[in-house]
């Protein structure tokens, strides 16, 4: 039995899953470059490279609001640390996905 994990090349060609059909061309996967837990804040760093973007994800554990934003490579590691700074230094009106709440009355 082979490990794996030992060679990611070498599982991902191994691997068992359907088969795209020749010729098909087939879509690169996000990659995770850093992944962090800060409170109830999960950050997470992700390249895409099939479009070579690099997209800072910021999400709330517990109520599920976040907001992702695209961030320059060179800046990827400050933003990554600093995410709501980094959101902010842009200027950029990123849209933030809330959980909605209904306060009743009592």
């Amino acid at each position: 039995m082979t490990d794996r994990a030992a060679n990611p090349a070498r599982a991902v060609a191994n691997d068992d899953g359907p088969s795209p059909a020749k010729g098909a061309r087939v879509s690169a996967p996000s990659r995770e470059l850093a992944q962090r837990l800060s409170g109830a804040d999960e950050v997470l760093l992700l390249w895409h490279p099939e479009i070579d973007r690099v997209e800072l994800s910021v999400r709330d554990v517990a109520t599920g609001a976040g907001f992702r934003i695209e961030v320059a490579p060179g800046s990827a590691l400050d933003a990554f640390y600093h995410p709501y700074a980094h959101a902010a230094w842009r200027g950029d009106s990123y849209r933030a996905v809330r959980a909605e709440t209904t306060v009743g009355d009592a």
